[in-house]
């Protein structure tokens, strides 16, 4: 896939002139995603008369886990001079245009955080 998830989180947390006020409103629509995602999903599996309804709220709560994970990382980015260090020597309009499309494999139940639990063991 290609996707570093570190790598997304800080890219979209910088933006294109790495504003604090970019920083700070990227956090709150992550922590606000993985919120929403995680209640609505695990409302929809519970309450859901349907199979189709608690694959809906699987899928969602999928999404809310990967949310999750950047929230995680983005946290980590919001301590002084962290997401400078991470971004450091990265052609970032470059890199921007790249993690644009894949930014949507959020919508992929799971996929972040599976991406980000293998880039953690190669870490270790």
């Amino acid at each position: 896939m290609g996707v570093d998830v570190r790598r997304l989180a800080a890219l979209d947390m910088h933006g294109s002139r790495g504003t604090t006020r970019r920083r700070r409103i990227i956090l709150v629509e992550f922590v606000a995603a993985a919120v929403a995602s995680l209640a609505v999903g695990g409302w929809l599996i519970g309450s859901a008369p349907t199979t189709a309804g608690r694959a809906v709220g699987g899928w969602v709560l999928g999404v809310g886990l990967n949310y999750l994970v950047l929230t995680a990382y983005a946290v980590g980015f919001s301590r002084p001079g962290a997401l400078d260090a991470e971004l450091a020597g990265v052609d970032i309009p470059r890199e921007l245009r790249r993690y644009s499309l894949l930014q949507f494999w959020v919508f992929v139940p799971l996929s972040l955080v599976v991406l980000a639990g293998r880039a953690a063991r190669r870490r270790a």
